[in-house]
């Protein structure tokens, strides 16, 4: 059978023992004994979101944790700041229209973070303001925020700050309690290793306060069912059972490590790739001091095309990686990702099979050098 690594920005690599736990029978979800795993999960997940916020889950894709986030939060006509620097800052802007929300847009440039004070400039002129919407790793750049002083600015505010985290989550510090982020939205098959289809929210009082005005249309995500169903230790409607029970076990493994401990092993992953891309004479998509230790984007050289080139190291090597996104990266990077279950040994196999790959479309460079940078910073 043909290898099949994920160094993709989501789903990621799922490690054996995960896959053990989802092969597992299946048991009925309004039992004690699930009762009990979902008990752990939601404790699993306060730790790993550095809350201690009411957690709600969802069987679904990271997407759906963020429409429960505007469907609740607010009500057709209300204003809310979204933070454009990538395709999916751009998903804020496009739910908020889907409930007549008025967003207001501040676009960034792609591949730059958006400043602090271009957010408190838009809070001081519009003062309804009820939420302002950021991505901690903007998967499609590679970039990330200064998610604490934007924290700073709106906590000063009525309104709330909402931060997508379904990819930086695991690679990419955040302190949700300490910083005061009032609600994340994140999900399980990025970071926590683990195939789509369950995600999570956590949500301040401060939310909740506004998620009780909210006239939004709202069933299956509705936070007042969500928040009297985990009261009980239970989910309103049926959860992805196997997935949850995976989870808890996900969960498991991250914090017996704790999460704080594993953000320098991400950062060193994300160092190597980019130390390997500058060997072979790469340059890297994003701000440096901006970016995410989740993923890495990397430009094409010159001549080469970035689709071709994923295409090659998928269907002739069995490495997956992400392409550009969007008209202004669509066949111009390559995004390797560093998040989850992937470890140097991933990483060195990916950079080798770039090289081989580019080698191949010819682009010209020393053979090896790629792995051989990133062998070094893995070893310093």
């Amino acid at each position: 059978m043909k290898r099949n690594l994920l160094l993709s920005p989501g789903p990621s690599k799922v490690p054996a023992e995960l896959c053990e736990v989802l092969g597992r029978p299946i048991i009925h979800h309004r039992t004690p004994q699930f009762q009990a795993i979902l008990k752990e999960v939601f404790e699993g997940l306060k730790k790993v979101l550095k809350t201690q916020n009411d957690v709600f889950i969802f069987a679904s894709s990271g997407t759906g944790a963020m429409e429960a986030a505007v469907a609740n939060l607010l009500s057709a006509k209300d204003k809310a700041i979204t933070v454009e620097a990538g395709k999916f800052g751009e998903r804020w802007t496009e739910l908020c229209k889907a409930y007549g929300v008025d967003a207001k847009v501040l676009k960034i440039a792609w591949g730059k973070a958006v400043q602090p004070a271009a957010i408190q400039e838009i809070l001081a002129v519009e003062k309804d303001i009820k939420a302002v919407f950021i991505t901690l790793c903007e998967t499609s750049t590679a970039t990330m925020p200064d998610v604490k002083a934007i924290a700073d600015i709106v906590k000063q505010t009525s309104a709330v700050l909402v931060v997508d985290a379904i990819s930086g989550l695991g690679p990419d510090e955040l302190l949700t309690d300490e910083w005061g982020v009032d609600v994340v939205c994140s999900a399980c098959h990025k970071g926590l290793m683990l195939p789509p289809g369950v995600s999570f929210i956590s949500v301040s009082p401060k939310a909740m306060k506004l998620a009780e005005q909210s006239t939004s249309p709202k069933y299956y995500y509705s936070f007042k069912k969500s928040k009297k169903a985990v009261e009980k230790a239970d989910t309103p409607f049926t959860p992805a059972i196997n997935l949850v029970m995976a989870l808890n076990e996900s969960l498991k493994m991250v914090n017996a490590k704790g999460i704080e401990n594993m953000w320098p092993y991400y950062a060193k992953m994300a160092k190597a790739v980019r130390a390997a891309a500058k060997a072979i004479g790469l340059t890297i998509f994003a701000d440096e001091a901006n970016a995410s230790n989740a993923v890495t984007a990397i430009n094409v050289p010159p001549g080469i095309d970035g689709e071709k080139l994923v295409k090659a190291m998928r269907d002739v090597h069995g490495i997956t990686m992400a392409g550009g996104q969007g008209e202004e990266l669509k066949g111009k990077v390559v995004r390797i990702a560093h998040m989850g279950a992937v470890d140097e040994y991933d990483i060195l196999t990916g950079i080798a099979v770039l090289e081989k790959a580019l080698c191949a479309m010819g682009y010209k460079f020393e053979l090896g050098a790629g792995v051989a940078a990133a062998q070094k910073v893995f070893n310093s």
